[in-house]
């Protein structure tokens, strides 16, 4: 070998080694919150929780967070994005959400935890699991919200975002179980269910005292009319009134509304600059 191709050999090993130095740096793992897996007595099956923590949590200190409560809050469904947006309002140049702890509702069967029974015999056939939202209710009231009160730093102030069929179990609860949560934002709620007899409730089953936020795109003369009558329903019969909002997001659908009502949602029920 030449001593010319030697130094060739050479420079290359060198340049081998420098590079592989350059790149060969630490990777961790880039996390956002933490996931938790407990048994649920009443529902008899491991629920999942996908929860995010602001930054200045810590567990040792005094200080407690309100609360969202998260529905569809699997991995791959709405946590992610919609802890991205918590996160981004909680900015003190944005500033306004304070800083909130997210619990992400990770699902196991929607359609049978955020429906009640119907009496559509064609939906019974095509959806045989549909109607367990007394008993998903239930989870929430007597095992979530205490298990969450009892391992985080929580005030008594909690919010849940449902959308679609999550907003339809949303208004179930604020209509039947108001006090469950002290804010409830509910999106293009699925009220078509069981012929509207959400809406059907007598009229004191609309008598509120909360914060509520409703919003709908444009999806369908259903969908929109229905969640129309909700607002104007809880609007009539709000202890205050101002604390009832609705928007009807006109260049939105089904598929692409959540992120600019929820947006629309945090400034209305929680900017001071708007209250």
């Amino acid at each position: 070998m030449s001593k010319k191709l030697e130094m060739r050999l050479l420079i290359l090993l060198i340049a081998i080694t420098f590079s592989n130095g350059l790149f060969s740096q630490e990777v961790t793992p880039f996390s956002i919150g933490e996931t938790r897996t407990f048994k649920s007595e009443i529902l008899d099956e491991e629920r999942t929780l996908n929860i995010y923590l602001p930054d200045s949590y810590h567990p040792d200190s005094s200080r407690a967070y309100p609360v969202v409560y998260l529905l569809d809050g699997s991995r791959n469904e709405d946590f992610i994005h919609v802890a991205g947006l918590v996160q981004f309002c909680s900015f003190s140049w944005i500033n306004t959400l304070p800083e909130t702890i997210i619990i992400g509702i990770g699902n196991v069967d929607r359609k049978r935890d955020f429906t009640y029974p119907t009496t559509i015999e064609q939906d019974k056939k095509d959806f045989p699991t549909t109607g367990g939202s007394a008993k998903f209710i239930d989870f929430l009231e007597k095992e979530l919200k205490p298990y969450i009160e009892q391992n985080y730093k929580v005030l008594e102030e909690a919010t849940l975002i449902g959308q679609s069929l999550g907003g339809l179990l949303a208004t179930e609860i604020l209509l039947k179980r108001p006090t469950l949560f002290t804010n409830y934002i509910i999106i293009s709620p699925s009220l078509w269910w069981d012929h509207e007899s959400l809406l059907a409730l007598e009229e004191s089953a609309f008598k509120t005292d909360r914060s509520i936020y409703v919003g709908v795109g444009k999806e369908g003369r259903v969908m929109e009319r229905t969640a129309k009558e909700l607002y104007k329903k809880l609007r009539q019969n709000a202890i205050v009134k101002n604390r009832v909002f609705f928007n009807f997001f006109e260049n939105r659908d089904h598929g692409d509304i959540l992120h600019e009502a929820l947006y629309d949602a945090f400034e209305k029920l929680f900017d001071k600059k708007n209250n």
